[in-house]
C-alpha cells in the first residue's frame, strides 16, 4: 500500500502536491552550477510552523530562516557538484504534511562558457508592445485591467511573436543581438506596456506570450546570429506585485513600505562631502509610488534578485543583461550581485545603465575601476550617456561646433575599459534622434556612423532605420515610442518589407544595412586602436587601425563642402596615398587635401 500511495503521488501534477503552497521561487534550479547554494523562497498559509525535509542525493538542507511573517520560509540548499539532474521531494512535517515536487534540471553544454555581446556587436532595441503585434489572441487577457488600446499610453498589443517573426528583418539590417524592454509581467491598472513595474519576477506578461515563447524567442534568435539581452530591472517593481498583498517582512522595502521620494542626487554616492541622509535617500527613495523601492541591503532581497537573473540566463540562454536604474541600487549589492554573475557566467556581459553626462559619475561602477573610496564593481559595461549627449550637443545645436564629442571621447582614461561601453543613438526614454538633429538626413547619418565606428558597442532604437521622429523639448514618452509601421495588420505602411516607406526612408534603411553590414567584418573598429585630432573648422577625423586594417574617419558638419587638407594628420596617413570609401567603393586620392561634402561622414579604408 505504502508504494502504490507513493506511485500515486509521484503521478499528481506539482499544484495538487503543492496545493497548500502558493509559491517556490526559484521554481527550478540546475544541477552543476558553479554557486552551489541555493536559496528557495516558499509561500504558504502558515509554512513557518512545518519543518522542511529534503532527502536526495547531493542536495543538502544548509539551514531554514524564518521570517516575521508565518507565511514565509526561506530554504538554503546545497546542490553539490554530485547531485544529478532529476526531482526530489521538500516534505514540509508538522500538525499538517506537505509535500512538493522540486526538479533539478541538467544545463546546456556550454552553458557555463557563453559568449555574451562585445564589440563585434550591434544592438537592436525594440519596445515589444510597440514594435509587432504577432498574436493578437493575447492583446487583451482576463484579470489584466491594463487592457488593448492603441492610444498613446495604452496596451498596443505588440508580443514575443512578433519579434520571433521579424527576426530576420533584424538579421538582415545586420544586427546581432536585441535587446526587448522588460517582458517580465506588469499586471498594474494602467500605462504597464512599458515593463519596468514588475509584479512576478519568474513570469513572462500574458499580453507578450508564455515564458515558453521566450524561450522559443532566444532559440529562434541564435538561428539569426543573434543574441537576447534581457531587461532587468533591481532596483523596484510594481504596486501590483503580488508581495504587496503579503509582505514577506517590514525592511523588504525601503523605508518600511512608505512611499518617500529619491532626489535623484546621483552625485552623493561619491561626494567626500556628502551627507549620509542624502546619499541614503538616493538609493532607498521611490520613484513614484506605484513603484516601491526594493532593499537590497536586506540579504534575502538581494538574494532572491541574484538568483533570478541567473535563473533567467540559464533558462532562456540568454547573452546578456541591461540592468535599469543601476546606479539607484544599494551599492554593496550591486557589486555582490555583478561578481556573482560574473563568477557564474565569465563571458557573459551586462550593461547598466546610469544617466549621468558625466564621465566620473559613470566609469565608477565598470569593473577594475579604482574609485577613491574603495568601491569595487564587477560591472563589464555601462551605457555611454556622456557620448550620447555629448553626439547629440555638437550635431543637434547649430552653434555649436564639434568639440563636445572630441572632449568627451578624450576623457576615455577614465574608464577601466571604455571600448566595452555600449554608445546609444537614442532610447524609450529620449528624443528621436531625427527630431534631435532637425530632420537633418546629412546630421543624422554623420551620427550614424560615428555611432558605428566609435570605439564602443553601439546600440540603436527601433525604427530609427527609417527615420522615425519624436517631439523634442519636454519630455514626451508617447512620441518617442510609436508603433513600428508593419507590425499590425492592415498597417498602410510596412516597414518590414518596404512597402509605403518614402524614398527617404527606404535610403536611411539602406544606409543602415551597408554601414551594420560592413561594421560586422571591420576589426580595427571591433577592437583596433583610435587616434583623433582636435575638430577645427567644424570638422573633426578619427583612426581606427590594428594589425590588419587603418581607417580614417572624417565628420564635416559645415552647411557647405570643405577641402580637408590631409598635412596634419601625417602620423596616420605615412605611405598612405588614397582610400576606400566603405559605403560606396568610391577611391578618394589622399595626396594634399580631401573633398568633404556638406554635413557628411566618410570612411575610407586605408589598408594598402
Amino acid at each position: 500500500m505504502p508504494r502504490l500511495l507513493a506511485a500515486l503521488l509521484a503521478s499528481l501534477p506539482l499544484s495538487v502536491l503543492a496545493q497548500a503552497l502558493d509559491r517556490v521561487e526559484p521554481p527550478f534550479w540546475w544541477a552543476g552550477m558553479k554557486d552551489t547554494h541555493l536559496q528557495l523562497m516558499v509561500h504558504g498559509q502558515d509554512i513557518a510552523t512545518l519543518a522542511p525535509r529534503i532527502a536526495y542525493p547531493g542536495v543538502t538542507l544548509r539551514s531554514v530562516t524564518q521570517v516575521s511573517n508565518r507565511n514565509y520560509v526561506f530554504i538554503d540548499l546545497d546542490v553539490t557538484p554530485e547531485a544529478k539532474p532529476g526531482a526530489f521531494d521538500i516534505r514540509f512535517e508538522g500538525k499538517r504534511a506537505l509535500t512538493y515536487r522540486y526538479q533539478l534540471l541538467a544545463r546546456q553544454p556550454g552553458s557555463a562558457e557563453r559568449q555574451g555581446f562585445s564589440p563585434r556587436d550591434a544592438i537592436y532595441q525594440v519596445m515589444p508592445d510597440r514594435w509587432a503585434n504577432g498574436d493578437p489572441s493575447n492583446d487583451t487577457v482576463p484579470g489584466m485591467p491594463d487592457k488593448f488600446s492603441r492610444v498613446d499610453g495604452g496596451r498596443h498589443g505588440g508580443d514575443i511573436q512578433g519579434m520571433i517573426d521579424h527576426l530576420g528583418y533584424i538579421e538582415q539590417l545586420g544586427f546581432t543581438q536585441l535587446w526587448p524592454t522588460p517582458l517580465v509581467e506588469n499586471n498594474m491598472p494602467g500605462y504597464s506596456y512599458h515593463g519596468y513595474a514588475a509584479t512576478d519576477f519568474y513570469k513572462i506578461d500574458a499580453r507578450y506570450g508564455r515564458n515558453e515563447d521566450y524561450v522559443r524567442l532566444s532559440s529562434e534568435a541564435r538561428k539569426h546570429g543573434i543574441g537576447i539581452i534581457q531587461d532587468v530591472v533591481l532596483n523596484h517593481i510594481g504596486s501590483g506585485h503580488w508581495w504587496m498583498r503579503d509582505m514577506p517582512m517590514p525592511d523588504w522595502l525601503n523605508y518600511g513600505g512608505k512611499f518617500v521620494p529619491t532626489g535623484h542626487q546621483r552625485m552623493t554616492l561619491q561626494d567626500p562631502y556628502a551627507s549620509r541622509q542624502d546619499s541614503a535617500n538616493f538609493t532607498q527613495g521611490w520613484f513614484v509610488q506605484s513603484m516601491p523601492d526594493m532593499n537590497q541591503a536586506n540579504p534575502l532581497v538581494a538574494n532572491y534578485l541574484t538568483q533570478n537573473s541567473i535563473w533567467w540566463i540559464e533558462y532562456a540562454g540568454l547573452a546578456g543583461l541591461r540592468i535599469d536604474t543601476f546606479s539607484y541600487s544599494d551599492p554593496r549589492f550591486l557589486s555582490e550581485y555583478t561578481r556573482r554573475i560574473t563568477q557564474e557566467y565569465p563571458h557573459l556581459n551586462m550593461v547598466g545603465e546610469e544617466w549621468s553626462k558625466y564621465p566620473t559619475v559613470v566609469a565608477r561602477w565598470q569593473q577594475d575601476k579604482q574609485n577613491f573610496d574603495g568601491y569595487r564593481a564587477y560591472m563589464p559595461s555601462m551605457m555611454d550617456f556622456p557620448l550620447n549627449e555629448a553626439v547629440r550637443t555638437s550635431l543637434g545645436e547649430a552653434k555649436e561646433s564639434l568639440t563636445p564629442m572630441y572632449e568627451v571621447l578624450s576623457m576615455d582614461y577614465l574608464y577601466p575599459h571604455p571600448e566595452q561601453l555600449v554608445l546609444f543613438e537614442g532610447n524609450h526614454d529620449m528624443a528621436r534622434t531625427f527630431s534631435v538633429l532637425h530632420v537633418d538626413v546629412g546630421l543624422w547619418k554623420m551620427a550614424m556612423i560615428h555611432l558605428m565606428t566609435a570605439p564602443r558597442i553601439p546600440q540603436f532604437y527601433y525604427g530609427s532605420e527609417i527615420l522615425m521622429t519624436s517631439a523634442t523639448g519636454e519630455r514626451n514618452d508617447n512620441s518617442y515610442r510609436h508603433d513600428f509601421p508593419g507590425g499590425w495588420a492592415g498597417d498602410a505602411v510596412n516597414a518590414f518589407t518596404g512597402a509605403g516607406l518614402t524614398p527617404r526612408q527606404r535610403e536611411a534603411q539602406e544606409f543602415i544595412r551597408k554601414l551594420t553590414t560592413w561594421r560586422k567584418t571591420a576589426t580595427a573598429v571591433h577592437g583596433g586602436r583610435t587616434t583623433h585630432f582636435a575638430p577645427e573648422n567644424n570638422t573633426y577625423v578619427m583612426f581606427r587601425w590594428d594589425e590588419k586594417h587603418k581607417l580614417m574617419v572624417a565628420f564635416n558638419k559645415n552647411d557647405k563642402a570643405v577641402a580637408l587638407p590631409l598635412a596634419r594628420f601625417g602620423e596616420m596617413l605615412g605611405g598612405v596615398r588614397a582610400g576606400t570609401d566603405v559605403l560606396t567603393g568610391q577611391r578618394h586620392e589622399l595626396t594634399r587635401e580631401l573633398q568633404l561634402p556638406a554635413k557628411s561622414a566618410l570612411i575610407l579604408d586605408l589598408t594598402q
